[in-house]
């Protein structure tokens, strides 16, 4: 979707400037945000697509106003809403009214170590060939969906060159909404500066996506 979240190449929010010696957490607040939505996230009742899609939600005001681990915890109170671990009233009085949905699992602390060197690996086998190989020319398709899309507005109806076939995944369009997880081949497309940025592109400069096969169409 078309999100506060989506800022390659808008102007007016200044340069990137990386905080030198940036701490892991900034408050001791950001740490316990951290820890509840991973904690909320092994309920299983949603995927880490619909998570994403619950941030870009948030409206762009409040988005571009809020700190990164703000943007969490918003968008954790929608999903656990949305699927029955809370009420609106609890949420604003701060405790427990009624018994919510049950979890599919919780995480308890002695597996925290275990879970998280495990990670949640979203590669997934399909029975198709890649339709694309390394050295093809593909151009993006120009859509601009009110769902989620993995495909940033910077890159869309562009021409670039297939540099890696990295292998099939889950497709975040669908998994975002429910549809199932839908792998499709994933490919690294390299563009040339001048076909994203126009021609006040620096010479010799070349950005890369990774893109879902169905973002893709040969040229």
């Amino acid at each position: 979707m078309n999100g506060p979240h989506d800022l390659g190449g808008l102007h007016g929010f200044g340069p990137v400037a990386p905080e030198v010696n940036e701490p892991y957490f900034h408050a001791e607040w950001e740490k316990r945000a951290l820890g509840v939505t991973l904690s909320c996230g092994a309920f299983g009742a949603w995927t880490i697509d619909e998570s994403r899609h619950a941030r870009e939600n948030i409206p762009p005001a409040t988005y571009l106003a809020a700190s990164y681990y703000e943007i969490w915890i918003r968008a954790l109170e929608t999903l656990l809403q949305r699927h029955g671990f809370v009420s609106g009233a609890e949420l604003a009085e701060g405790r427990m009214l009624e018994k919510g949905a049950t979890p599919k699992r919780v995480l308890t602390a002695q597996m925290v170590p275990a879970v998280l060197a495990r990670g949640g690996p979203c590669d997934r086998p399909v029975d198709t060939a890649p339709r694309f190989a390394a050295g093809a020319r593909v151009r993006t398709r120009n859509v601009n969906p009110a769902t989620h899309t993995r495909l940033p507005r910077y890159a869309r109806g562009k021409v670039g060159v297939v540099e890696t076939v990295q292998g099939s995944f889950v497709f975040p369009d669908d998994s975002a909404h429910g549809r199932g997880e839908n792998p499709q081949w994933v490919y690294t497309v390299v563009f040339d500066g001048a076909e994203i940025w126009g021609e006040g592109a620096a010479p010799g400069l070349t950005i890369s996506i990774d893109a879902w096969e169905s973002y893709l169409e040969p040229v």
